[in-house]
């Protein structure tokens, strides 16, 4: 029994009693047996467990003898249970109601005496329904009155003063629990009634355990640094129910043998007790590689069992997910509150101490004594004083009610010697302080959250130079293109960090056309991404050349046997020609695409030839040409969108031209649709799609000529130019198109050998493109022209007037093209008829 701090009839005991507790399943077989219970009864931890309780223990009407209706009446319902008699040797099973006694027996190392007992049934999740607490009556010293007036009995705990700081250390008497599990068993208790000793009828006095002596005054006992004495434990906020005591009947430590049996089972317990707690921490975080959710998971895991308040601080580059933060930390450095969590009322802290607040903490502070030392710092109660000097550094807050008068304890979050952040936890005043054991076990507590955060920092880091690199390699295509209006979206999968080899592209070519590509390099990873890299740079340079589809893939699949072994992708590589409405396509292994006709909204699977991945070698590459017609949408996408788990490809692709084909207010609320049908869940591969809306150019919208290689074609083609740009209306930029048109045509006719120089205008979507063609194959260039030079100067005034322009190789020779803004008005004005 504990002295009390008020004057109750309870605080004349002097001594405590030692507690041994059992749990009893719903067959009557137990199953934990402390070492307490093993001194009262005698067997041990190993010979209890799964043995029947009623053997072991003298509880008699804790535990009923029952038997199924069946064995002495069938028509009765079967499972139900009834009262027998013993002879008929049935199962014992635990009452459904609190019971005490009190009983007298014979243990190997008590001899014989009296045992107090308590029995509480359990209801709820778990295998225990039977609750035993027993004590010694020969502990119990300090009464005149003859212990046999002492009897067990029950009371509810608001029947006594201080009846929180009662039911607050009723957990320490339970076995080795869970928190929700032992506030469960707890709450059961309180409502059935705290355990007593009745003294007499007015007296009553409520039952708690005797920890022992604290292992470090023990030890130094031992030693002759300090003298023994008889107390409670300080700072063991877990409830040891393998501990025991009695009051010292005097000696020195060393020969005390009950001392020397205590310190044993204090030491054994409370290690085992921390393993747990620790084992049990380390399980509860690191689910997740998300920094967030694991500063959370370790937040959670001490509160409320190893304290009452943690507040997490975190470094900047550590929350940024970036290297290892430069230098150790000054008082200058800013720490980021990134957690509080605590079981005080509900927002008491909130506004005092808000998450995502940054400070720096002066030299004079615990806080930067763990930080600089890497050591973790205890205080074992925050003085007026202390209390002032650490509210001093939140401004136009007075956090002193929160913090004074508490137990703290700062620990660093450290990863391979670099301090990453700190914690710093705090008990309420009425628990044990910190204590020397709670300082080793916070420190080992912060090592492993420590290694967490650092690998979830890592992750971070990982993850965002892999999308970093991810987002540099896929191209920024335009959304409006000559007759062709582009939508696209890339998902990064689940494998190695969130990187792949997926990539789209749309690339301008001569004549107003578009190449459309979808390409998927073989793996994941960065050197996944790296191909991928090579291989659209390399594409985007052969569509320069304006290579037919099957040539294009030809040459891609060459290189790619030049750069190595490893190097395979697939891909699909598309032609559009707006002005003639037509599709031409090369296949390299790929998923075909899928064509949604505008006329009856139905998408089909295009039928190309499969052709083999890029970087097999040897396997000619075929063509295949469609016709459409304006507002047909054509979808292009890796094979990570159509697989899914346990299904055939053709499942995936018949959704694929389910969903393209489901109207939709725009071309990026379609790509939504068909992500989010076929890939909003979890997917491992990356995915890449591109959607196009074929608009098409009308043939009012285009116009050419041939004209013959003479010194006054420059001439003739500026007055062609001008004649046709005031047919669309278009008369405003006549001049420069003039300008830039006559520089080409007279660089055409200079260099080319044929007797003829094409000319074409396209009017597309807010711009004018020029191309001029001849039967030259030699590539026009910027040249420095001197002042006195002649020549030199026409292609460098196109590259200065023009918003863009380029040259490619035909069949026949080449292709100059430049491409001129028009202004907003004169873009959208009708084309006269």
């Amino acid at each position: 029994m504990a002295p009390g701090t008020s004057a109750t009839p309870w605080d004349m005991m002097p001594g405590r009693i030692p507690l041994g507790v059992v749990v009893v399943d719903g067959n009557g077989l137990i199953t934990h047996w402390s070492s307490g219970a093993r001194r009262l009864f005698g067997p041990s931890r190993e010979e209890a467990v799964g043995a029947p309780a009623a053997e072991l223990m003298p509880v008699a009407g804790a535990l009923v003898v029952r038997g199924r209706d069946s064995d002495i009446a069938g028509d009765e319902p079967m499972g139900a249970y009834k009262e027998f008699e013993p002879e008929l040797d049935l199962r014992t099973v635990p009452a459904a109601y609190p019971t005490a006694g009190r009983a007298r027996i014979a243990a190997p190392e008590r001899g014989v005496g009296d045992v107090l007992w308590w029995a509480y049934p359990l209801v709820g999740p778990g295998a225990g329904r039977l609750l035993v607490l027993a004590a010694d009556t020969a502990q119990i010293t300090g009464f005149e009155i003859a212990d046999e007036r002492i009897a067990p009995g029950f009371a509810l705990h608001t029947d006594f003063p201080d009846a929180a700081a009662l039911a607050g250390g009723l957990p320490e008497i339970l076995p080795n629990m869970s928190t929700a599990e032992s506030g469960r068993v707890v709450d059961q208790l309180l409502e059935l009634g705290y355990p007593v000793l009745e003294i007499s009828r007015q007296r009553r006095v409520p039952v708690t355990p005797d920890w022992g002596v604290p292992q470090r005054v023990a030890r130094m006992a031992r030693r002759g640094s300090v003298p023994y004495q008889e107390g409670p434990r300080e700072g063991d906020p877990y409830g040891q129910e393998d501990v025991y005591g009695q009051d010292d009947p005097g000696g020195p430590a060393e020969h005390h043998p009950v001392a020397l049996a205590v310190e044993h089972d204090l030491e054994y317990a409370a290690v085992r007790e921390r393993l747990e707690f620790l084992n049990e921490v380390s399980g509860r975080i690191g689910t997740s590689l998300d920094l967030a959710r694991t500063i959370e998971e370790v937040s959670a895991a001490v509160v409320p069992r190893f304290t009452d308040v943690a507040g997490t601080y975190l470094r900047e580059q550590v929350i940024a997910g970036e290297g290892f933060p430069d230098g150790p930390p000054d008082a200058r450095t800013l720490w980021h509150r990134v957690a509080v969590e605590h079981n005080d009322e509900p927002g008491r802290w909130d506004d005092v101490i808000p998450v995502g607040e940054s400070m720096p903490f002066p030299e004079q502070t615990p806080f930067f004594r763990c930080m600089t030392t890497g050591q973790p710092v205890l205080v074992e109660r925050i003085t007026e004083e202390l209390g002032h000097a650490i509210a001093a550094q939140f401004e136009k807050r007075d956090i002193r009610p929160l913090i004074t008068g508490r137990s703290m304890l700062v620990v660093p979050l450290k990863a391979r010697t670099v301090v990453l952040g700190f914690m710093i936890l705090l008990r309420h005043a009425d628990r044990p302080v910190f204590n020397d054991m709670d300082r080793v076990t916070g420190a080992e507590l912060a090592a492993r959250a420590g290694l967490v955060l650092d690998n979830a920092r890592m992750y971070t880091h990982q993850e965002s130079v892999a999308e970093t690199l991810q987002g540099s390699m896929l191209p920024q295509v335009a959304p409006r293109m000559a007759g062709c209006e582009v939508a696209t979206r890339y998902l990064p999968g689940t494998r190695l960090g969130r990187i792949g080899g997926d990539w789209f592209d749309a690339i301008k070519l001569p004549g107003s056309r578009i190449a459309l590509v979808v390409g998927d390099v073989m793996g994941h990873g960065l050197n996944s991404a790296a191909m991928m890299g090579q291989l659209r740079t390399a594409v985007q340079t052969m569509a320069a050349l304006d290579l037919p589809p099957a040539q294009l893939l030809r040459s891609l699949d060459d290189l790619a046997q030049r750069l190595g072994e490893h190097y395979l992708a697939t891909c699909l590589y598309v032609v559009y020609d707006p002005v003639d409405s037509t599709l031409v396509i090369s296949n390299a292994g790929h998923i075909p695409p899928v064509l949604v006709r505008a006329g009856d909204g139905r998408g089909e699977l295009l039928d190309v030839p499969t052709g083999a991945p890029i970087g097999v070698g040897g396997v000619p590459f075929e063509m295949a040409g469609f016709a459409v017609a304006p507002g047909d949408r054509l979808v292009l996408c890796t094979d990570g969108l159509v697989e899914m788990r346990g299904e055939d490809l053709g499942v995936g692709l018949a959704a694929l031209c389910e969903s393209a084909a489901h109207p939709a207010a725009s071309m990026d609320a379609a790509c939504d649709g068909i992500i989010r049908t076929l890939g909003g869940g979890a997917r491992k591969d990356d995915v890449a799609l591109l959607m196009a809306r074929l608009s098409g150019i009308p043939r009012s919208d285009t116009a050419s000529w041939e004209l013959e290689r003479t010194a006054s074609s420059a001439g003739r083609a500026r007055r062609l130019v001008r004649d046709q740009l005031a047919q669309w209306g278009l008369a405003e930029s006549a001049d420069t198109a003039e300008l830039l048109v006559d520089e080409v045509v007279t660089n055409a006719v200079r260099h080319a050998v044929g007797p003829y120089v094409g000319l074409r205008l396209v009017r597309s979507g807010g711009a004018l493109q020029c191309e001029v063609s001849d039967d030259e194959h030699t590539m026009p260039v910027l040249l420095e022209a001197g002042a006195e030079d002649e020549f030199g100067r026409g292609m460098r005034i196109v590259s200065r007037l023009a918003a863009g322009w380029g040259a490619a190789r035909t069949a026949r020779g080449k292709s100059v093209w430049f491409e001129q803004t028009l202004p907003r008005g004169l873009a959208e004005r009708p084309l006269h008829q």
